[in-house]
This record gives structure tokens, C-alpha cells and sequence, in this order.
């Protein structure tokens, strides 16, 4: 299923609800449950809260639903509704340095070690950091002249997790999104890592959840990041230096992963900081991160001043 959280475009976010995107349509999962029976959660949050059957009700659901039969406005066409980010996670665990290429590009251009990491590098990002599809990165030059990109595939997870094994990891794992982790270069090298990651915007997020069912191999897809129509990033998760389930297990060893919470799984290379000469976002930028299976997120740079 790919689950995303909507509001027609004549309403404001306090409206936005659960839907189930179908092509080109999304259906508001709230309104077809009345009318078919379940009663089921009317946010992603709690839905993923919920467990497992309240997800197999939604799955039952969609699969006895035909969208034709349903009454109007239930079914909204895609185009005629703004899409916000997902959820709001508890908390957003970046990993650092998670491919072999981007640990030799932050060595050369962002004074990071040389050597490869013998175990995932950890960061957080806070929740006010997390912005929607089409909703604004804020530039901010009186915090930094050096704003970046980072395309990553975003784990979602559903079941609490604490100390788990990386065999039962993947158990855990709701599903898979976008996530861009913009970074202020300029602040981390001054020791700021907190304004360098954690800023309000600097965790695009979206445009959907697509559940795990739906991805088999999570480390077998193509993704991309462009700047104004120009590829900046292009790999594969296959390249991932820790994959997810080694993400879960050594996350896991010592703090409590939560359902909603989401990891930012790392970059690989073609951040801005290592382009030669070095490129960063500006006020007008248009960025667009793509992942195979799962979607484009596009955010526009504006002037936060």
C-alpha cells in the first residue's frame, strides 16, 4: 500500500487525513471506512501505532473497495490535493558515512575520517525539522552559506524495537519512504551539529509510506537527487556500508526504536560539499529526491530572512 497524508487544496494542514494513493487517485481512508464497516485510524501515526491487524483491516478494506462504488468525497483525484509529510516521527536517527564512496568524498572536502566506519554513525534530527512535499527549505544565510543535500532512503518503523536481533530486524520495519537530509556544512565544521542537521526544514519527508509488503528488497533501489533539472546523486541502496537490518539491531542496542519513528539510512556521494567547485542551495532552487518504488520528494529553496 502507499499510504500518504492529504488535504483537498481548499483546506489548510489542521484538515489533512489518512488516504491510500491508487494511481492517480486517493482514497480517504476515514470516509471509505465508514461506509464499508472497519473502524480504522484516521492519521498514519496511529495506524502504525495500531499494530499489525489494524493495518490487515485497511489492507481487507482497499482490496474489497471499489473506488467507483464509493460515495463523494471519499475519492479525490491526485491532482486536486496538497500532500504533507506522512507523519511526524518521535524521532529521526541519521546515519552518517553508510557508503563507501560518500566516506571518501566527506574525507576529502568535509575533514571526516579516512577509514571506513566499523559501526553505523549516529545523528539525530528533531521532529520540527520534518516539512512536507512541496513545502519550502528555508535558507537561512545568517546561519549558513553552505546548505546541502542528501538523498536517503527512509526506513519507517512499526513495531517497538529494543534489542533485537538482525535476524528479527526487518520484523520491525513498517515501510519505506523519501527522506532529503539537508545539512549546513558550515555549521558542522564549526562544531554546530545540532544547527548543521536539525534546523526547521532540513528533513524533507515524503511523499508517501510505502508498506514493506510492497518492497521485498529494500536494498536493490535506484536513487537520485536533482537540482534545478541537473542529477546531483545517482546510486543504489545495494551500496549501503550497513544495511538496514544491521541499522535496526545496533540502533536498537541501546535505545528503544518506537513505532513512527523513521531512520535516515545515509547518503551516497554527490552531496554538494564535493562537487569541485564546491555547489550549495540557494533561494529559487528547486530539489527533487528520487527513489525507486517509492517516489520523487520536490522542495523549492527559499529565503528564510
Amino acid at each position: 500500500m502507499r499510504l500518504v497524508t492529504f488535504s483537498p487544496h481548499d483546506t489548510s494542514r489542521a484538515s489533512a487525513r489518512l488516504g491510500a494513493q491508487l494511481d492517480d487517485r486517493v482514497i480517504d481512508i476515514a470516509a471509505a471506512a465508514r461506509t464499508t464497516g472497519p473502524d480504522l485510524p484516521g492519521d498514519l501515526l496511529s495506524l502504525i501505532q495500531a499494530g499489525p491487524a489494524a493495518l490487515d483491516a485497511l489492507r481487507a478494506l482497499l482490496d474489497g473497495t471499489d473506488p467507483g462504488q464509493l460515495p463523494g468525497g471519499a475519492v479525490h483525484k491526485l491532482a486536486d490535493v496538497t500532500l504533507w509529510a506522512p507523519l511526524r516521527p518521535g524521532k529521526i536517527i541519521g546515519v552518517g558515512l553508510n557508503y563507501v564512496e560518500h566516506v571518501a568524498e566527506s574525507h576529502r572536502t568535509l575533514d571526516t575520517h579516512r577509514e571506513i566506519p566499523d559501526r553505523p554513525v549516529l545523528f539525530s534530527k528533531p521532529a520540527t525539522a520534518v516539512t512536507g512535499p512541496g513545502q519550502p527549505i528555508l535558507h537561512n544565510a545568517d546561519l549558513t552559506g553552505q546548505l546541502d543535500w542528501e538523498c536517503e532512503l527512509a526506513v519507517v518503523i512499526g513495531r517497538p524495537a529494543f534489542r533485537v536481533s538482525e535476524d528479527d530486524a526487518m520484523d520491525h520495519v513498517f515501510g519505506y519512504s523519501v527522506i532529503n537530509d539537508i545539512s549546513a556544512r558550515d555549521q558542522r565544521r564549526s562544531g554546530q551539529w545540532f544547527f548543521s542537521k536539525g534546523q526547521d526544514s532540513y528533513a524533507p519527508f515524503g511523499p508517501a509510506v510505502v508498506t514493506a509488503d510492497e518492497i521485498p528488497d529494500p536494498l536493490d533501489l535506484d536513487l537520485s537527487l536533482r537540482v534545478n533539472g541537473d542529477t546531483k546523486q545517482d546510486s543504489n541502496t545495494r551500496h549501503m556500508l550497513f544495511p538496514i537490518r544491521r541499522l535496526i539491531a545496533d540502533i536498537s542496542s541501546g535505545v528503544t526504536l518506537e513505532p513512527g519513528d523513521v531512520i535516515a539510512t545515509g547518503s551516497p556521494s554527490g552531496v554538494g560539499a564535493g562537487h569541485v567547485p564546491p555547489q550549495f542551495l540557494q533561494p529559487g532552487d528547486l530539489v527533487e529526491a528520487t527513489i525507486e518504488r517509492v517516489g520523487t520528494l520536490a522542495n523549492p529553496v527559499v529565503d528564510a530572512r
